[in-house]
């Protein structure tokens, strides 16, 4: 596709724009008008303690269940209503941590996500913050956001069943697609988190059982699927009030960022504050409701979403909702992953 193409946006194409990213032109005049917004920047300390909690919890009940079969209706239920909530939590630590938001040092930060890692049952953590940091960086770039949908995800699933089959597998979407998308560097802290994965999965397996293992993949997998909390997979910028005649290049893109301001952030780090997130990604999840308080009428007139549970449902059934409604961007230049500083939480 060429940029210079500005007819009316195709049925079945995605939002492309030459606008940049709007969270740093928000992120600007916030802080020319309210200056005392840096204040909340830095580490929250309380973060550790919660996760230890989330982590401790999930391994006693993987000690509980370790004679349990998982089929059955005791597992299964133990796992959709205590341990997917308790494994998004731990998806969303290592989300904070990927913005060393936990401790001051970033290398205490990436040691911590991989405890964090460990009720998820697979590595993941050392790989996430790099691809997290370039979708923050780039965000909608064709290349280096890997959240957004391939055009062969697009293609296929845009329609009730596929987005019904997306949203039961998202989480392994989330997974699996960066790989095919872009590559980012193997570092010893990806085997560290190898390492110490697996030989938490040995002894468990050794000393418990397949079945506490299994309740792990189940609840991970859960987490990522129909259940309340994984709403926010789609809810953060997918365009749920697409433009009509929208203009390719020509036109302001629709607003490409939604939060959520329910009772589910208690579960997930406020991850629903995903506009707040965006215009300022180094402050911690606790002070991001203090942050929309203290410059309100830079949020309150965008567009949000009141329920995550309806936004699944939303997603799958309303026919102007497909996977190409995501604005795309070619902002970052073939050497700009180059300049990205996985350990930098400034930007």
């Amino acid at each position: 596709m060429s940029e210079s193409v500005s007819e009316t946006m195709a049925p079945h194409e995605f939002f492309w724009t030459n606008e940049k990213d709007p969270h740093i032109s928000r992120r600007k005049a916030i802080l020319k008008k309210y200056p005392h917004v840096n204040k909340l920047t830095g580490h929250e300390p309380l973060t550790k303690w919660i996760s230890f909690g989330v982590v401790s919890l999930q391994f006693t009940i993987a000690y509980l269940l370790r004679n349990t079969y998982p089929l059955s209706w005791k597992f299964i239920l133990t796992a959709y209503f205590i341990g997917a909530f308790a494994s998004q939590n731990c998806f969303l630590c290592i989300h904070e941590l990927s913005h060393n938001l936990g401790f001051k040092k970033p290398l205490h930060n990436k040691l911590f996500a991989i405890f964090a890692n460990l009720p998820i049952g697979i590595p993941y953590s050392a790989s996430f913050q790099p691809y997290h940091q370039l979708h923050h960086k780039f965000l909608g770039d064709d290349v280096y956001d890997t959240d957004i949908p391939t055009y062969v995800e697009a293609v296929v699933l845009s329609n009730v069943l596929g987005k019904a089959f997306f949203a039961t597998f998202q989480i392994l979407f989330y997974a699996l697609r960066p790989m095919f998308v872009t590559s980012i560097e193997f570092t010893y802290i990806h085997l560290l988190n190898v390492i110490v994965q697996f030989f938490v999965d040995y002894l468990m397996v050794k000393y418990w059982g397949w079945y506490s293992l299994f309740y792990f993949f189940m609840s991970s997998f859960l987490a990522g699927s129909l259940h309340p909390t994984a709403g926010h997979f789609v809810a953060e910028h997918y365009i749920f009030d697409p433009p009509k005649n929208y203009r390719l290049f020509d036109s302001k893109p629709p607003t490409e960022t939604y939060s959520y301001y329910g009772i589910l952030n208690l579960f997930t780090w406020n991850v629903g504050y995903h506009t707040e997130h965006h215009d300022f990604p180094y402050i911690a999840w606790s002070k991001l409701p203090e942050l929309r308080k203290q410059a309100p009428e830079f949020y309150d007139d965008l567009p949000t979403h009141k329920s995550w549970s309806w936004v699944i449902v939303d997603f799958i059934f309303n026919y102007d909702v497909t996977m190409y409604n995501r604005v795309k961007r070619r902002t970052a230049g073939p050497k700009a992953r180059k300049t990205v500083d996985y350990n930098d939480n400034s930007k």
